[in-house]
């Protein structure tokens, strides 16, 4: 292509690209809305990047499309066509409140429901600013009330995802993760249903939907969990952590089981808590993921949940009732991080401080865990991890010190009871 000169008033003062959309902000300088929107919407900038002024947010003031600029733009492009310049197409009008609430209303009528979700998604997948403007305009709670109506229909057959009420979840709930609701919004839609969005979603879509719509329902769980009042939380029942359990031992996809981690993490900071979720199976599928896994971010999330639910006397044993829960334990101990090497070390004091039986010590002794304790001494990480480790090898001195187990190179690393 022959380089060709491009008049500077053509191109964004900041991407320093020739503008396709031309539009003038409240300052009075005109960039490319592409650019502009993301420097708002995605980077929660309200100054103007030029001037620095504070820019007005309302939906009609922030920004004025420059058409004459746009002409000129598209001009210039068409006469230097046989350079290999492009012409800009005529962009799409951005969506308004007004449209946006048209839509939503023709989408409460269930023949035009399918049509408006596959509208909403197409507005939200187009830029941060639409996504924004479907929220304002009430997209969100128009979305929960599909996926609440919808649930409650729901019985023992998992949703076939061809049939309009599969399909109809399943869209909602992909639309609701990708708005990427503000605190706000989310706090709205917890007061506004009082609760029972989260127990459709956990006990009508995780128990009986598809995979696709557990995974959205569960990344949407996360959002809202961390929102949600710690007295609602600690309220959760023993069939909640089973859905959540249960999107882990499904694997359903990396961004579900990251998500359901969180929620338990979130969740398992009480300990009338860690008990539910001991009693919905949780060690034992937490025990398999850190068998298999390599992503080191897993295998941190999943040691700093068994650190939690190793605080209760029903986790250490539950733990120790997996045939490989101690020596997967000591594995990830020095392998991954220092995240994963302190909660390691806190799981096995847990263990050896309040369910050492003679059986459990020699199993400590026996997988290696005693060896790697020592090992740990001799490298570098946190004083309170290595404190830890000296607590424990000198509480059960007696069993371990002498043991063949430790090779004689670690064996020096052992501390004195002085």
């Amino acid at each position: 292509m022959e380089e060709v000169d491009v008049p500077s008033y053509f191109l964004c003062p900041i991407s320093m690209e020739i503008m396709r959309d031309p539009v003038t902000v409240s300052s009075g300088i005109t960039y490319d809305r592409d650019f502009i929107e993301r420097w708002i919407f995605s980077s929660k900038n309200n100054t103007c990047p030029v001037t620095r002024q504070p820019l007005l947010l309302s939906e009609t003031d922030l920004m004025t499309p420059n058409h004459t600029l746009r002409r000129l733009i598209q001009a210039w492009c068409t006469l230097n066509a046989s350079k290999g310049i492009q012409r800009i197409p005529t962009p799409k009008p951005p969506v308004d409140n007004a449209q946006i609430v048209k839509l939503l209303n023709e989408g409460k009528t269930l023949q035009h429901q399918m049509r408006c979700l596959r509208s909403l998604r197409s507005i939200a997948n187009e830029s941060e600013r639409n996504r924004k403007c479907l929220e304002s305009a009430g997209a969100v709670e128009f979305l929960a009330s599909i996926v609440a109506n919808e649930s409650s229909s729901l019985r023992m057959v998992e949703e076939d995802e061809g049939t309009s009420g599969g399909a109809s979840t399943a869209e909602a709930l992909y639309i609701l993760h990708r708005l990427h609701i503000s605190e706000v919004g989310l706090k709205k839609l917890l007061i506004s249903r009082n609760g029972d969005f989260i127990e459709r979603l956990m006990m009508r879509v995780l128990q009986h939907g598809s995979y696709t719509s557990r995974a959205y329902a569960t990344l949407l769980l996360k959002s809202m969990f961390e929102l949600s009042d710690p007295t609602y939380l600690m309220s959760l029942r023993v069939e909640h952590f089973v859905q959540i359990v249960n999107v882990l031992r499904d694997q359903i996809s990396q961004q579900a089981s990251k998500a359901s981690l969180q929620i338990l993490v979130e969740l398992c900071q009480w300990s009338r808590n860690r008990i539910k979720a001991v009693e919905a199976g949780a060690v034992s599928v937490l025990t398999e993921i850190l068998l298999e896994t390599t992503e080191k971010r897993d295998s941190e999330m999943v040691l700093v949940v068994l650190d939690q639910l190793c605080g209760c006397a029903e986790g250490r044993a539950e733990l120790l009732r997996h045939r490989a829960g101690i020596a997967v334990v000591s594995k990830k101990i020095l392998r991954v991080s220092h995240v994963a090497t302190d909660r390691g070390v806190r799981i096995l004091s847990s263990v050896s401080r309040f369910s050492a039986t003679s059986s459990v010590l020699q199993e400590m002794l026996q997988v290696g865990v005693v060896s790697k304790l020592c090992l740990v001494l001799q490298v570098d990480c946190r004083f309170k991890t290595k404190e830890k480790i000296k607590e424990m090898l000198r509480l059960h001195s007696r069993v371990w010190k002498n043991s063949s187990c430790i090779p004689l190179h670690l064996l020096s690393s052992y501390p004195s009871h002085s």
